[in-house]
């Protein structure tokens, strides 16, 4: 390796909510380090997923959806994009593909206008190839793109151009972290996430958007890793949606969860999960510290 040829950066991933932006973050990455949901805002935080190849380092930063925030934890997550549009050497800037440019979308294509990017079109499989076209039309004239780039994520089409793209506007640098590394997120906060979302695809309307988990015990054994977990929701009602009747949805999102986590862990996993009830967490800036969600 010619260490002055090679080629690394910090990447931000960033767009409204749900169009993508983790699922693209994995499908460049090569797996799974972070949640998917058909849910909007199922992204909280900053997540740093490191893609190493024999010629450059990426460290991607995916970033929540931009939206307005509601609450205190929703301004954490926009706090969380800002400072990720200040500290990325580049951006990819992810929309879907409709003309209908929402007033997030032109707010955040505003407040990044003076950093170099890409507009990434995604969920190209969705549409007609000739239906990109206006959508590139339009947003070519809301700022100067690199470039724009149709893809699916989902399917992985446009991934490698996508790759080729990044590495021309990369910065020579050294090699951040170690080239097996993927993520700097311990694996007590990915179980964590892997639980969240089993609970955000099992359940339904506006209960997972008040739902954090919290890794109470994590014994690994040679054969075995034990978890013990709790779900902590806002209302006593919905306390008994994740129950299910007899425990049943309980039980789903535990088996989901497990399969998962055994799957990271490559051990056999016991995953015991209570539910709790703490009133207007997302307001509590000590209670999102005490779920990792807020840092100051």
């Amino acid at each position: 390796m010619n260490d002055k040829k090679f080629k690394s950066g910090y990447v931000g991933i960033i767009g409204i909510p749900n169009v993508g932006k983790t699922t693209l973050l994995n499908a460049l990455i090569g797996q799974k380090i972070a949640i998917i949901s058909p849910k909007p805002q199922t992204t909280r935080g900053k997540i740093l997923g490191i893609m190493s190849e024999d010629d450059m380092q990426v460290i991607f930063l995916d970033t929540p959806g931009f939206h307005k925030p509601k609450n205190k934890l929703g301004e954490t997550m926009i706090k969380a994009v800002n400072e990720t549009i200040g500290e990325a050497d580049f951006l990819i800037v992810v929309v879907e593909p409709t003309v209908d440019v929402r007033n997030a979308e032109a707010e955040i294509i505003e407040k990044s206008k003076n950093i170099p990017a890409v507009l990434v079109i995604n969920k190209c499989d969705t549409v007609k190839k000739e239906d990109v076209l206006p959508v590139i039309e339009k947003y070519s004239k809301m700022r100067e793109f690199k470039s724009i780039i149709p893809i699916s994520a989902k399917t992985g089409d446009g991934i490698s151009a996508l790759k080729e793209e990044i590495k021309k506007y990369l910065p020579e640098g050294p090699m951040y972290y170690p080239e097996d590394m993927v993520t700097d997120q311990p694996e007590k906060q990915i179980v964590a996430e892997i639980i969240r979302e089993k609970t955000l695809l099992t359940l339904d309307k506006e209960v997972p958007h008040g739902i954090a988990v919290e890794i109470v015990k994590m014994k690994e054994e040679p054969d075995l890793v034990s978890i013990s977990a709790n779900i902590f929701c806002e209302k006593d009602s919905h306390k008994g949606i994740i129950i299910g009747s007899g425990g049943k949805t309980l039980k789903r999102i535990g088996s989901y969860a497990r399969k998962d986590c055994e799957k990271l862990l490559d051990k056999k996993v016991f995953l015991e999960l209570w539910v709790k009830v703490k009133k207007d967490w997302r307001n509590s800036n000590f209670l999102m510290k005490e779920f990792g969600l807020k840092q100051d």
